[in-house]
């Protein structure tokens, strides 16, 4: 991936890199970070705690080090809900620029989406697509077909459009060009207020993996 970035031609401020440490690496984090740091050779970094563990709080401190000398841009934490992030935030100095969890129509989540909001924290959805094994179902909804037709979209590209208006940000992953440039084609159209209302009735409580 740092390959890719250092031959993309893009100004590097322009890319927005996201890396994970896990909780094995929490232990030992400040080395972690340079060992990513090394592998990726692009500079500097944007971090994301991958769950809560025990001793998050001491890798994050080490991420918060990381930002004071350059090497990481921000942090952020993911799989974190309401439970998780209200003992957290008072341990740490910087607060995190966002949390990445679960968030698709089926598992909307919205009381937490709104929690985290209203701390000033941007929310990023994994799983946007409904995660692996679930998307050809989602996409097949009846419901999210209308309303791709209606916009002659995909129901891939409604619901990435649906965390747009809600204020989410997504990171639907894909190795096939076509769907990648569909991916980022979602701002030439606008859901009505009726149909984010319609896909908001999908919510299922439907979560696809554990964390």
């Amino acid at each position: 991936m740092g390959e890719g970035v250092r031959k993309s031609g893009v100004p590097r401020e322009k890319i927005f890199v996201q890396t994970k440490l896990y909780p094995n690496q929490y232990s030992h984090a400040a080395k972690a970070i340079d060992e990513a740091l090394k592998k990726l050779d692009i500079g500097y970094i944007d971090m994301l705690l991958h769950h809560p563990a025990p001793d998050d709080v001491t890798a994050y401190a080490a991420i918060e080090k990381a930002i004071q000398d350059g090497k990481v841009r921000t942090a952020g934490i993911s799989c974190y809900y309401i439970r998780e992030t209200d003992p957290f935030l008072p341990e740490v100095s910087i607060k995190p620029a966002l949390i990445q969890n679960e968030i698709h129509p089926y598992y909307q989540d919205s009381p937490v989406v709104e929690y985290i909001q209203n701390k000033g924290i941007a929310v990023q959805a994994w799983y946007p697509l409904g995660g692996r094994g679930y998307t050809g179902a989602m996409l097949d909804d009846p419901v999210l077909q209308e309303i791709a037709a209606a916009h002659r979209k995909s129901a891939a590209q409604v619901i990435l459009r649906w965390d747009l208006q809600k204020g989410v940000a997504v990171i639907p992953g894909s190795g096939n060009p076509d769907h990648i440039r569909d991916n980022i084609s979602i701002f030439d159209f606008e859901l009505s207020a009726e149909e984010m209302k319609q896909i908001a009735a999908l919510e299922k409580r439907e979560k696809h993996d554990w964390y």
